[in-house]
């Protein structure tokens, strides 16, 4: 879990002042690859960058991405939630490659990096992948959905407890492992929904979200484990593959001229 001290904020136009683009990385020069729909993830051997890079990998896919976020967030949620994201920076050196998404005090929500997780991607693509991901969340209602499912599932272990005759101890020990249960038992939709809105944000912000997701081949597999919280990471990459199909035959599609058709 990404630490809560947020230390930095990205202001992204002062950021773009302080940090210069790497020429030909920006959305603009993407190639699209051809990934196919199922099978074995393509595994990458593209170096990452260096800090310099890195940092400005971030900021360019952030000025990048942010409009696109929240032009999503208010046409799903119709003015009925608060759309003015901020991108911000945990500059704590140690944790392990990290982003999360949550809401600060005054209800904006908020999309996290740590500094392992901006020095391990190895493009702007895994970048906004990753950025789309985490902002999909909060427009999709995740977490609001977890507590619900928290809340019934400790008040469902709770209600079992107290008919067996438990004791006090028993019954909030029984909540509280109901409520773990509870919180993780959708989780992994949660998951796959957030990556297939997320591919959609980052294509419609210019960026390649096959290419991006190849940053599960990079991390360790969850697996299938009654209470792991994510996919496996298969799985994943083929929602995010399947997505971008579709989304290109959508394009392709729609540059069709006058008359013609898509057969």
């Amino acid at each position: 879990m990404l630490r809560h001290h947020l230390l930095m904020c990205l202001i992204v136009p002062l950021g773009l002042a302080a940090c210069d683009a790497v020429p030909g990385a920006g959305p603009s020069a993407v190639v699209r690859t051809q990934m196919p729909a199922s099978g074995a993830p393509v595994v990458t051997t593209e170096q990452g960058p260096n800090a310099s890079e890195a940092a400005a990998n971030f900021i360019a896919v952030t000025q990048d991405m942010k409009p696109r976020i929240e032009a999503e967030c208010r046409a799903r949620t119709q003015g009925h939630r608060n759309c003015d994201y901020q991108v911000m920076v945990d500059e704590s050196p140690d944790s392990a490659p990290n982003a999360l998404q949550t809401v600060d005090a005054r209800g904006r929500p908020v999309v996290a990096f740590n500094l392992a997780l901006i020095a391990e991607a190895r493009n702007r693509d895994e970048l906004a992948f990753v950025m789309g991901h985490e902002a999909a969340h909060y427009i999709l209602g995740h977490l609001e959905a977890k507590s619900s499912d928290a809340d019934r599932g400790a008040r469902i272990m709770g209600a079992l407890a107290a008919a067996s005759g438990a004791d006090a101890g028993t019954i909030a020990r029984a909540e509280s492992f109901g409520a773990e249960v509870g919180a993780r038992s959708f989780s992994k939709d949660y998951e796959l929904q957030a990556d297939q809105l997320g591919a959609v944000i980052a294509w419609d912000a210019g960026y390649d979200p096959a290419r991006g997701a190849l940053f599960f081949t990079r991390i360790p597999d969850p697996g299938h484990g009654f209470l792991d919280t994510h996919p496996a990471n298969a799985e994943r990459i083929a929602l995010v593959r399947r997505t971008v199909a579709e989304l290109r035959a959508r394009a392709s599609a729609h540059s069709l001229p006058p008359g013609a058709s898509g057969s």
